[in-house]
């Protein structure tokens, strides 16, 4: 059959409506990785400059000859128990944005202002930026013409805690500007006698770390530790059975771990982490200020002025170099 000739329709053979609304939802969707789960569960300081100083501290090793005479005289004096200079560089993060004068102006879907959304989108952008950088294996880097000021990562302050593949070698704070980046290994499988070796040596150095920070594929390959559980499934009456494929937490002979995956940050290491020894210093806040107009558009500046502070590295440990 053919559709009669001019008869109005919204589309095929009929003769076309020209004032049909369009139907567009007033909903923009967006997926993508936005959490910052390690800046967001370590402490907050605030720094006076760019380069920002803490100081660390340790006990001489145990002594099972500590004996003494009986009203025998002091002669020398123990070694005195100093305290070690570290530090880390302030980093400056930007985004910058702009919108014309028209596209603010006219009606839009899924938003009332195109200035405020590219703002808050930038914000959101700014905040993983120091997220990566904070738990990564970074140096440090002091500005000098035109390289710019960087911080140094947690990953780049671990060395008495670190468990690496053949030919990776520490990085580690020795001098300002901040520890270098460790050097990476060969890389190996992620298994459970790593993640143990790691947890013992950590805690024979007194770290106690609560919570493990991976990627998504090394987080289903902790999921599958055995452990001492049975891989089991209790099915009663005509009840359907439940299969457990993660894990949430991982209790240790030391401690139990949170784990938690990382979307974007972490793709070659296992990062065990006392959130009470770490923090994110601020020198500048998170911060939104208009540009100079130039024309037709309104543009902004999204800042903040940020480092690590890494309180003592031995707190702390990673697994380093997994495939």
């Amino acid at each position: 059959m053919t559709v009669p000739t001019n008869v109005i329709g919204s589309a095929g053979s009929a003769v076309a409506n020209i004032g049909i609304r369009e139907d567009l939802e007033d909903t923009i969707y967006r997926v993508a990785p936005e959490e910052t789960p390690f800046v967001s569960n370590i402490d907050t300081k605030k720094a006076a400059q760019t380069y920002h100083e803490w100081q660390t501290e340790t006990l001489a090793a145990a002594s099972a000859t500590n004996a003494q005479l009986e009203g025998d005289d002091v002669g020398t004096l123990g070694a005195a128990n100093l305290t070690t200079r570290v530090g880390n560089i302030c980093q400056i993060l930007w985004k910058t944005g702009g919108v014309s004068g028209t596209q603010e102006s006219v009606n839009k879907a899924g938003r009332d202002s195109e200035l405020a959304r590219q703002k808050v989108l930038k914000t959101i952008e700014i905040k993983r930026d120091l997220e990566i950088r904070a738990i990564g294996n970074f140096a440090a880097v002091q500005e000098s013409g035109a390289t710019t000021r960087k911080l140094a990562g947690l990953q780049a302050f671990i060395t008495s805690n670190d468990n690496r593949g053949a030919s990776g070698a520490d990085g580690g704070f020795s001098a300002s500007p901040g520890p270098a980046a460790a050097t990476d290994g060969t890389q190996r499988t992620f298994t459970e006698a790593l993640v143990k070796a790691t947890l013992a040596t950590t805690f024979g150095n007194g770290g106690k770390p609560t919570q493990a920070y991976m990627g998504p594929t090394h987080k289903q390959q902790f999921s599958a530790f055995t452990g001492i559980a049975d891989i089991r499934s209790e099915v009663r009456g005509n009840a359907l059975a439940t299969i457990t494929g993660g894990a949430d937490v991982y209790v240790s002979d030391f401690g139990a771990l949170t784990l938690i995956p990382h979307a974007y940050a972490l793709t070659r290491a296992c990062v065990l982490v006392d959130p009470k020894m770490a923090a994110i210093a601020t020198l500048r806040g998170l911060q939104s200020s208009a540009l100079a107009k130039t024309g037709d558009n309104e543009r902004f500046l999204i800042l903040m002025e940020k480092t690590l502070v890494c309180s003592n590295q031995a707190a702390h440990a990673v697994v380093a170099d997994l495939t």
